[in-house]
């Protein structure tokens, strides 16, 4: 009886087309993943220093003693388009209506600290 001593040829690693889709789509996705850190890079325990220090006196819990309505919960930044961080950055830096500006005052660093501060309390219906 004779063995069978078929041996498949090595192949080349060819660059396809859709080798390289997928080189380009994880590539992509490196990418993302990490242009997307600094988004959390802010600092939620000096947030909450400083929210301590320029906003508690109006926004004591989240409320708002000035208007009422407009809160930091949730559910008031939600329906104002206030629950981002640029939003709530914009806000805190420029002022609007009653709310005085704080870009003279803070850093845009403290500025996105307290955004993240803010958002991360609304997020927990500013439970602690």
């Amino acid at each position: 009886m004779s063995r069978c001593q078929y041996t498949l040829p090595i192949l080349p690693m060819e660059e396809t087309p859709l080798k390289k889709l997928l080189s380009i789509l994880m590539l992509a996705i490196t990418v993302v993943t990490f242009a997307m850190q600094p988004a959390f890079a802010a600092d939620i325990a000096n947030g909450a220093k400083v929210f301590s220090a320029n906003c508690a006196a109006c926004h004591m819990g989240g409320n708002n003693v000035v208007m009422a309505n407009k809160t930091l919960k949730k559910d008031a930044l939600e329906q104002f388009g206030m629950y981002s961080a640029d939003a709530i950055q914009n806000q805190v830096k420029n002022g609007k209506n009653a709310m005085p500006a704080f870009g003279g005052r803070l850093s845009d660093s403290e500025i996105a600290d307290v955004a993240a501060y803010v958002l991360d309390q609304a997020a927990k219906g500013w439970a602690g």
